[in-house]
């Protein structure tokens, strides 16, 4: 049995809708906080806004509630408000924010690799 190549694209010979979608990935997952709050969702599950807080150290209220809007508007976090009293919201990745994870994980090998190389650890 032959073993497979692996598919290498080349990112200089792709289409223009490729590579918008090459970016559209960038800048979801771009800024300091989106990364570690996938993650976190990741790994927590369905977290409270204030654990989620308390998990990543020094993000703000303001910043919190502006990153976990845009995951959700890109349909990648879901808000469920529960019936307490004051009402509870727990916020959890979506099946399609779970797809990220490996994509993450990727970026994670790739770094390491990057750093052995480039500064020789």
């Amino acid at each position: 049995m032959r073993k497979k190549e692996p598919i290498v694209l080349d990112i200089s010979c792709t289409k223009d809708d490729e590579l918008i979608a090459a970016m559209d990935t960038i800048a979801i997952l771009s800024g300091k906080w989106k990364i570690q709050l996938i993650t976190t969702l990741n790994c927590g599950g369905a977290l409270q806004f204030m654990e989620i807080l308390r998990i990543l150290d020094g993000i703000g209220t303001k910043m919190l509630t502006k990153e976990l809007r845009d995951l959700e508007m890109n349909l990648l976090v879901k808000r469920t408000e529960m019936e307490t009293n004051p009402t509870t919201v727990k916020y959890e990745l979506t099946p399609h924010g779970r797809t990220l994870v490996r994509l993450i994980n990727e970026m994670r090998l790739w770094g390491r690799e990057h750093r052995r190389v480039v500064i020789g650890k």
